[in-house]
């Protein structure tokens, strides 16, 4: 043990931790202070615990409160002063996995996850099982209880699929639709989860953006671009997969992402690699290109003519997308013009589901609750359907909804695309 509870390698920045004031406003957008109802599990008590950490060595109880961190960054949002809780719990994860502190039982849960989540092709490995299950319904016979569980959670937030998306693969270049104005060269970033078991959904993704007049390249490699490994505190095997990721993506007008984690991540690599001569400025570039898809489509005039779609859609807020990003309005703006659409908001948008990356993995029973909770806020709309932009929230949805209350969970590109193509979505 040392005698501060940080190494050397960027520990929590002292002037970060200055900035938080404690007033508090922070507290009832927080999901861990919601589920927890501790001091210490709320932000502004976690920034206290960062401090005492430059004085402190770091404690099994501390490591535990910054565990039950979803890093959702609704704090971000909420809070007044500006604090950068983002940039401070970022330092500290890192610091909490090279801890003597953490289990090696902890340790290796952590690896397996990572070991088949950011791997596409294992992912495909499991579609028949997958498919299997969903016919059966064997994850609705586990119950609520189950989510509740490290094992349980994983086998009823596994979602049902078809058998084609253990082999469907995006073209490498789609051309602009006939008949638009070219708007220029866009990489798309597949993901890993993403393109297996939503393969549909960036099928989707790439027909609204060449219906927009979007030249589209969907490299497969790299597999990852870091964003689970990063939001875990994996610190070298996200920096190696944000290395790969900005060589495969560089010299495109831009980068297109529909999965709200890996844009965050993605638009943080400037920072994340500041400190590396070799690749700060090529890190910085890239950063400056990568726009959520809704961003990329909201800030062009439409071209592509929209087809009625009949539906009241409750718009669901992933937390990477509207407290990391900041991207509200464009989601919105594009489902309000789809003809038909009736858009409606559900309580507490701010509120994590408490899918989080892992989370629901890790802490599961935290997660159940927050899941839980934003499905009877969902449900209380009373929506057709509810449209969602990443898909561990749609999984966490889905799964708390239960077979009892099913709506559809659509991504919004879904929806975009079924009404530029006059179909059911």
């Amino acid at each position: 043990m040392t005698d501060t509870a940080w190494d050397a390698r960027r520990p929590p920045d002292p002037a970060l931790i200055k900035d938080c004031v404690h007033c508090g406003f922070c507290l009832p957008t927080c999901p861990s202070y919601a589920a927890f109802e501790n001091e210490m599990d709320s932000p502004r008590g976690r920034i206290l615990l960062m401090r005492v950490g430059h004085e402190e060595p770091l404690s099994p109880s501390m490591v535990e409160h910054f565990d039950r961190c979803l890093g959702c960054m609704a704090c971000v949002t909420a809070c007044p002063s500006g604090v950068r809780y983002d940039r401070l719990i970022e330092q500290v994860r890192p610091q909490l996995e090279r801890s003597p502190l953490r289990s090696r039982a902890d340790r290796l849960h952590k690896a397996a996850i990572f070991a088949l989540f950011t791997h596409p092709g294992r992912l495909r490995a499991l579609v028949p099982a997958l498919a299997a299950q969903g016919r059966l319904r064997l994850s609705s016979l586990l119950g609520d209880r189950a989510l509740r569980t490290r094992v349980g959670a994983m086998l009823a937030l596994a979602p049902r699929v078809p058998l084609r998306a253990a082999t469907r693969r995006l073209a490498a270049v789609t051309p602009p639709a006939a008949g638009v104005e070219r708007r220029g060269r866009v990489a798309f970033m597949q993901g890993c989860v993403q393109r297996v078991f939503y393969g549909d959904v960036n099928e989707a993704t790439v027909r609204v953006l060449a219906a927009e007049g979007w030249e589209v390249h969907a490299p497969r490699r790299p597999r990852c671009c870091g964003a689970l490994p990063l939001h875990s505190g994996f610190e070298d095997e996200a920096l190696a997969s944000a290395r790969a990721t900005i060589a495969a993506y560089e010299g495109f007008d831009a980068v297109a992402v529909n999965v709200a984690g890996c844009g965050s991540a993605m638009k943080d690599y400037a920072h994340l690699l500041a400190d590396d001569p070799a690749w700060a400025d090529r890190a910085a570039a890239f950063s400056a290109k990568v726009r959520d898809v809704h961003e990329l489509l909201a800030g062009h005039p439409a071209q592509a003519p929209r087809h009625p779609v009949e539906l009241r859609v409750a718009y669901h807020d992933a937390c990477h997308l509207a407290h990391a990003q900041g991207v509200r309005v464009p989601p919105r703006t594009l489902l309000r013009g789809i003809p038909g659409i009736t858009l409606v908001e559900p309580a507490e948008w701010e509120l994590c589901c408490g899918s989080a990356g892992i989370y629901n993995l890790t802490q599961p029973e935290a997660a159940a609750r927050l899941g839980r909770r934003k499905a009877d806020n969902l449900a209380a709309t009373g929506a057709d359907a509810i449209a969602a932009a990443n898909p561990g929230c749609a999984l966490q949805i889905t799964a708390h909804l239960g077979p009892e209350r099913a709506v559809p969970i659509y991504h919004p590109m879904t929806l975009l695309d079924a009404s530029i193509r006059g179909a059911r979505p």
